[in-house]
């Protein structure tokens, strides 16, 4: 192993921190440890198997342009990447024996530590995420991973888009859940970083008492993006004052402040439609009461740019049908992973193949906004239309070995 430009580092919990690191994975690599600081984890060393792995790095709170050669000397190899918790970057990676592929892109790594006398406000469950350490984890996943070499430099220059909402948004750390914030990383190239800073079951309300925006705010530079989807779950707060007209709308109005005083811009996206279908079983109800028409209505009344996800989910799962949307949702029958022995029934919460779709609508937003940003799309990326989407029968993912059958917060 490499390691170039040692800084000591007194204001995070780590003894010192380098800027670049590069492993030659050819050769032998220890199981990490926070003392020597990288190593093999979550899952023993590979060895000569053909087994998905995890890999980490401790490092400080930063963005990290991650470059990795995938490939072996004596083998074909299909490799996916994926990092922290189950963040796409390379989708299906095929190389024939000798033959190598190199990949370049940004990982965004957090602590729950804003600066000497505040930290986020995590959650229980949050504590066990791959996202909340001090560690950068890459996993390889895929039918036959093979990785050559890793190589992790700090970014300082690379715009970040930070994103904030609830379950639809959050990176989910286990299977069967998942959503388009953890997907969308894999369409933007090694000039764009994703910061994900959504979680379960929360509103807006909740995501400013919890700090969430302040730790935004503590890394955000001139020029970076803060994108917001909320509604889900506000629409159950019944204290005084609550209501999409008022506590609501107050709350959104705080975030445009905030990220508008800091240099970065703000885009809002209305909620993800819930699969809740009339009794005809051919069109979706409104399930989110005047939630979207109130975003709609503050981002009109402060020239904040919005990507109608609402309505191109609605799209999505009427296109789908009543029993194929099941399809992009978590419905699945008892014994499909360990220790699910019971069936899973939820129309909120994406899978993998319904966040990678919704993803692509997101995308397509960004699109419809002309936002500069899209200049770093992946050249692989196709347009999308919610009224034709892809074949969930041909959706490739392989999961992480990382599942769970608790339901995440919200609905």
């Amino acid at each position: 192993m490499k390691i170039k430009l040692f800084i000591v580092c007194t204001l995070f919990p780590i003894m010192a921190a380098a800027q670049s690191f590069e492993f030659d994975m050819t050769k032998p690599q220890p199981i990490y440890n926070d003392s020597k600081g990288f190593g093999y984890d979550v899952l023993p060393a590979p060895g000569k198997s053909v087994k998905p792995f995890y890999f980490s790095v401790k490092v400080p709170d930063g963005n990290y342009k991650i470059t990795v050669i995938l490939g072996s000397k004596k083998r074909a190899a299909q490799t996916v990447v994926r990092a922290e918790s189950r963040r796409l970057f390379v989708e299906d990676s095929e190389t024939k024996k000798s033959k190598y592929q190199t990949y370049q892109f940004v990982v965004n790594k957090r602590s729950p530590r804003i600066n000497d006398q505040e930290v986020v406000k995590i959650k229980p469950r949050e504590k066990n995420y791959l996202n909340w350490d001090d560690k950068l984890t890459l996993e390889f996943n895929g039918k036959a991973p093979a990785v050559k070499k890793i190589l992790i430099e700090r970014d300082n220059v690379a715009p970040t888009i930070f994103l904030c909402g609830n379950s639809t948004v959050v990176d989910q750390n286990e299977e069967p859940w998942a959503s388009w914030g953890q997907m969308i990383p894999r369409w933007f190239n090694e000039n764009i970083a994703i910061s994900n800073q959504a979680e379960s079951g929360l509103t807006a309300g909740s995501f400013l008492s919890s700090n969430r925006l302040d730790k935004i705010l503590s890394m955000l530079k001139r020029g970076d993006y803060v994108i917001c989807e909320f509604g889900h779950n506000d629409q159950k707060e019944h204290q005084a004052g609550d209501g999409a007209w008022y506590n609501f709308s107050r709350n959104l109005k705080i975030f445009i402040d905030k990220v508008r005083a800091a240099g970065g811009t703000i885009i809002f996206v209305t909620p993800t439609q819930r699969r809740f279908f009339d009794e005809t079983h051919t069109k979706i109800l409104e399930t989110h009461g005047d939630y979207p028409a109130a975003m709609v209505s503050v981002a009109k009344r402060e020239g904040v740019q919005i990507i109608d996800l609402h309505s191109m989910t609605r799209t999505f799962f009427e296109t789908l049908g009543y029993e194929n949307s099941k399809r992009a949702l978590v419905h699945y029958p008892a014994n499909t992973f360990p220790g699910q022995k019971i069936a899973l029934e939820d129309n909120t919460h994406f899978n993998p193949f319904g966040a990678y779709e919704v993803a692509k609508m997101v995308i397509m937003g960004m699109k419809k906004l002309n936002l500069p940003i899209l200049q770093n799309l992946r050249s692989d990326f196709k347009d999308f239309d919610p009224s034709r989407p892809d074949d969930f029968k041909t959706f490739k993912w392989y999961p992480a070995i990382l599942s769970g059958t608790v339901k995440p917060d919200g609905n």
